[in-house]
């Protein structure tokens, strides 16, 4: 059975830790982290191994889940693969380009599984729309929430990469142009961000994404000849408005005019997506079957995202 352990024990490292331990296909074997007393509490509550050591940890396991600080991405995941180990590692591959086509390098040259955790590509909903989506005009994303957690990237790489990553699969042409802004709040970094892109084949697509707003919101609305496509990531709900009947009346006084639509909601089963990206890099790597996504589209939703950072802060935060 593989042997999997988690690098990194903060909020989204417990979080993949608590969800290992649920999956049968697989043996959560240690947990490592600089911090000895959260390594102590986690490996005593699962009764599995604790390192504070990063090459000891390693000796442990066959497949390495790094959920460190988006700085250290590189460093941790580049030294679990020269040691031969499978890696998933937390959304953004990597702090920059550079650095993320290194790793998708040693990962193809030792012959490794190397994925990332662009967790929304396995929610329930987003996999659904396939069925829907034809030819999309317009699309329009929104993730809004309170204050992150995250202190060591701006919003771009916390956040909006989420939408980057599902738009791009969508459009599915290059980008054309790219209009970007963004403030700085709290942070060192931007933490609103607007960005609008128009793609090679004419579709638009606005992206807004905020760690300073006091309600949570995660909606993606896709607007396509003869339906209007509301997606709440949250919910993992799909409600799709069509038009089939619009009518004016002429009256003496007055011309009403009436517009009815059908309102479809979505069949979906949903499931706990952090669950399913883990089971399938587990069903990767076990079954040596070709991953769902490869290197070239978290490369692509890499490159996007520094590019609107980039863009954001020549016109200033």
């Amino acid at each position: 059975m593989l042997k999997i352990g988690v690098v990194g024990i903060g909020h989204m490292g417990r979080y993949h830790v608590n969800i290992l331990s649920l999956i049968q296909k697989c043996e959560l074997t240690a947990v490592c982290d600089v911090n000895a007393e959260a390594v102590k509490k986690i490996s005593d509550a699962y009764s599995i191994k604790g390192y504070t050591d990063y090459n000891e940890f390693l000796e442990q396991v066959d497949a390495v889940i790094v959920a460190v600080p988006t700085n250290l991405h590189f460093q941790f995941a580049s030294q679990a693969l020269e040691r031969g180990k499978h890696v998933l590692v937390e959304k953004p591959i990597t702090e920059n380009i550079p650095d993320a086509e290194k790793l998708i390098e040693i990962a193809e040259k030792k012959d490794l599984y190397l994925q990332v955790g662009h967790v929304e590509r396995f929610n329930a909903a987003v996999q659904e729309l396939e069925h829907i989506i034809k030819t999309p005009y317009l699309i329009q994303a929104q993730r809004l929430g309170p204050r992150s957690r995250i202190m060591d990237v701006g919003v771009v790489l916390d956040l909006m990469i989420h939408d980057v990553d599902i738009i791009l699969a969508i459009a599915g042409a290059p980008v054309r142009e790219i209009n970007a802004y963004g403030k700085k709040i709290y942070s060192n970094y931007e933490d609103v961000a607007n960005v609008s892109l128009l793609f090679d084949n004419g579709v638009i697509a606005n992206i807004a994404a905020s760690r300073v707003t006091d309600n949570k919101l995660r909606t993606l609305s896709i607007s396509q000849e003869g339906s209007f496509i509301l997606l709440d990531y949250a919910t993992q709900d799909i409600t799709i408005f069509r038009q089939p009947h619009t009518e004016y009346l002429v009256m003496r006084e007055e011309i009403k005019y009436t517009q009815e639509s059908i309102v479809e909601r979505v069949f979906i089963h949903k499931d706990n997506a952090l669950k399913l990206e883990l089971e399938h890099f587990i069903e990767c790597v076990a079954e040596g079957r070709e991953p769902d996504y490869n290197s070239e589209a978290d490369l692509g939703a890499l490159k996007l995202a520094k590019e609107i950072t980039k863009r954001i802060y020549e016109n200033g935060i």
